[in-house]
């Protein structure tokens, strides 16, 4: 009870801002796990192969990646509203153009554009509810993961209800529930300036020459690749259908929630933060490999269970990017990103071949915990460029010493 009462003391009380901003960040985060319970659906309906239907999740992936590079010029010349409200109106558009799709490639493309407003509105969210937010960055980053968690938790429930209706239903409501949020946003967000600050598209990737920044992004790759391995690939070796599937990942989308705002800044402020990644990393990788040689029930309960994992290296290593980098929070956080949902896209790309490949629909489990000990190394070689890590949020210590 008392772990809960710091952490309610700790968000209470924000301006309206930070919560508009949080629902929002809900409903975007919810675009990932969305098609996650329909993708057997799309690939009955549209006539497509796994290794197609995956490209939902890499298509919508890279280009949110490269399109983070030109948020923070876009920000800087427009202001942080106007990005954010571009972000969502684009979102809007394209989730409800992806339920009239009548080819997979049609549906990858839009996704594909999805993709691009979600790199608008998650690149500004972070900065806009940490400059609103009252009581530091520590709340800030806690509400953000929280939405985190929980648009990964409500999409695959909400693409479940609507999957059993049809394939397309998921796109439309959530093309309806962006258009609230981005409602809410245009009326409750205050007005800004632009800041006129002349920012170059490449900042995020020089500010990567800093080698602790490069040590984190680096790690984060690859257990991102394992996260959507993760993501993208269950699913298919399951073979359950759409409300199965979603309750399954609401579950994981859960955990995540809760190991990234609860669990992380207790482990953090007990262990350190490298070392707490590295027990994350290693609790990771061993769910990988139990995936990999397990029955379907035994998938089914490890996946669950390894979005603890995934909730407190989100966590852990958002916090490390932000305190080990000496440039500009947003530059080093869109380099930070760059590198990481990278890491993701490529798994999302690879997994569906590398089952082709070795003829074993489970091998792409082994091969993401071989990169997880890899992200591990990673971690260790450059633990010197880290120093001391302390950039999980300031309440970590209330929270370790909670009964």
């Amino acid at each position: 009870m008392a772990q809960h009462g710091k952490l309610l003391d700790a968000v209470k009380g924000q301006p309206r801002a930070v919560w508009v901003t949080a629902f929002a960040a809900v409903i975007a985060f919810m675009g990932i796990g969305l098609v996650d319970p329909i993708l057997k659906s799309i690939g009955e309906g549209l006539h497509a192969s796994p290794e197609q239907v995956t490209l939902l999740f890499s298509s919508y992936i890279f280009v949110q990646v490269f399109a983070m590079l030109v948020t923070g010029v876009f920000s800087a010349r427009f202001g942080a509203k106007r990005t954010v409200l571009t972000g969502l109106a684009l979102i809007v558009v394209f989730a409800g153009l992806s339920g009239t799709s009548t080819s997979i490639a049609e549906l990858v493309g839009l996704r594909a554009f999805w993709g691009a407003g979600n790199a608008f509105f998650i690149a500004t969210a972070l900065a806009v509810i940490v400059g609103a937010a009252s009581g530091g960055q520590g709340p800030a980053i806690l509400l953000y993961e929280a939405a985190l968690g929980l648009g990964l938790s409500v999409g695959p429930l909400i693409g479940a209800a609507l999957g059993n209706i049809s394939w397309r239903a998921p796109f439309f409501g959530t093309s309806v529930l962006m258009a609230v949020a981005l409602l809410l946003c245009l009326t409750m967000l205050p007005d800004d300036r632009a800041t006129g600050e002349g920012r170059s598209v490449l900042a995020p990737l020089r500010a990567l020459r800093h080698r602790g920044l490069f040590t984190v992004a680096s790690s984060a790759f690859f257990y991102n690749f394992a996260f959507f391995t993760v993501l993208a690939w269950t699913p298919f070796v399951l073979g359950w259908g759409p409300t199965a599937i979603g309750l399954l990942f609401f579950g994981w989308g859960v955990l995540v929630a809760v190991s990234s705002v609860v669990w992380a800044p207790r482990l953090a402020a007990r262990l350190g933060d490298t070392s707490a990644m590295l027990l994350a990393l290693a609790a990771f990788a061993t769910l990988l490999a139990v995936d990999a040689v397990g029955s379907p029930p035994a998938v089914a309960v490890v996946t669950v269970l390894s979005g603890a994992c995934l909730g407190l290296l989100n966590t852990l290593y958002t916090g490390a990017a932000m305190a080990v980098s000496d440039s500009p929070r947003p530059v080093a956080s869109a380099g930070y990103n760059f590198l990481r949902w990278f890491g993701g896209a490529t798994g999302a790309t690879l997994v569906g071949h590398i089952a082709n490949w070795t003829g074993d629909v489970q091998a792409p489990f082994i091969v993401a915990a071989g990169l997880i000990a890899v992200g591990a190394i990673v971690l260790v070689a450059g633990r010197r460029t880290l120093g001391s890590l302390h950039g999980v949020p300031a309440m970590a210590p209330a929270l370790a010493n909670a009964d």
